[in-house]
């Protein structure tokens, strides 16, 4: 029989978490001849999150898993422990708070069966209900990753997908510690198809998810999948560079030709150096990003680390 594992990430999600179980079986219970598990990953919550798992672990102990971090490590090594977990033939990655439409499962299993794709993907055609600054610069990152990166990330992309065994192991080849899901999901290739569906709003509880996270997320993301950040560093200290060398020739000039000239424009010349030394922190702060990666790396320290499992 053929078995699907359900990784569920979960950080303060105690209102979601008896509400999702059933509505996901609902939908499974057309497709009965598939053997299901589900992993849930606790993220190191605060509320009653663990309880809540524990509590439908020992309601369907043969069926639901559950993970407990011993603080929060963050969704991608949520993710990667679920993928970690699994042994199912297909693996799905949904979200708790059910904006990840369960109705959907039926089609990417129908899709995978055909044996024509490893990835059924799903993404948003709108944000209704989204703010409206959010939703600017979330179009905004898309964009611009796909013009600096060589791997195509789809806009309005969701984690929520299905993948083939294959292609969860080529995902776990991947052992980087500083994840961005939805770049290695395009980065390690394989057929994938993706499905549209409307916005679908919280069902309840509110969303960890706030704009400075967010920010913090897509930045990761940028200089994951692109070296062009550092490409603008040393073409910007090229140019600054060849304008210094322009600059000091015409003093040079103007001395030679106005020997009497007097200096003067004081304010502008403090202008001018404040302008090229907050492009030089510019370039160091896009250099230290990238160097403060290598050094996470170089640590090698786990991505998370485990306090319960069952």
């Amino acid at each position: 029989m053929t078995k699907i594992s359900v990784i569920v990430p979960c950080f303060n999600e105690q209102e979601m978490i008896p509400l999702f179980y059933p509505e996901v079986e609902k939908n499974f219970k057309k497709m009965e001849s598939y053997e299901r598990e589900y992993w849930f990953i606790d993220d190191g919550s605060t509320d009653n999150t663990l309880d809540e798992l524990r509590k439908l672990s020992l309601s369907n102990p043969n069926q639901v898993h559950y993970i407990s971090f011993s603080r929060n490590f963050g969704k991608e090594a949520a993710l990667y422990a679920g993928l970690k977990a699994t042994v199912g033939d297909y693996v799905v990655v949904m979200d708790a708070d059910l904006q990840d439409p369960p109705k959907v499962l039926e089609d990417m299993i129908n899709i995978l069966e055909t044996k024509k794709f490893d990835c059924v993907g799903t993404r948003r055609v709108d944000r209704r209900g989204e703010p409206v600054i959010r939703s600017f610069f979330s179009n905004a990152f898309y964009k611009l990753i796909n013009r600096i990166s060589s791997t195509n990330i789809v806009n309005g992309a969701r984690d929520y997908r299905m993948m083939t065994r294959q292609m969860v192991n080529a995902v776990l080849s991947m052992t980087e510690y500083n994840r961005f899901s939805k770049g290695i999901f395009s980065w390690v290739g394989f057929r994938t198809k993706y499905i549209s569906y409307e916005n679908v709003e919280r069902v309840a509880g509110n969303t960890s998810w706030s704009f400075w996270k967010l920010f913090k997320y897509s930045i990761d993301g940028i200089t994951d999948f692109s070296e062009v950040p550092l490409s603008i560093a040393s073409w910007t200290g090229v140019l600054a560079f060849m304008a210094s060398i322009l600059g000091m020739l015409f003093i040079v000039v103007r001395a030679i030709i106005l020997p009497n000239s007097s200096v003067s424009g004081w304010a502008s010349m403090v202008c001018i150096m404040l302008f090229i030394g907050g492009i030089e922190l510019l370039c160091l702060g896009i250099v230290g990003k990238y160097i403060g990666k290598i050094y996470l790396q170089s640590k090698n320290r786990p991505i998370y680390i485990v306090k319960e499992k069952k």
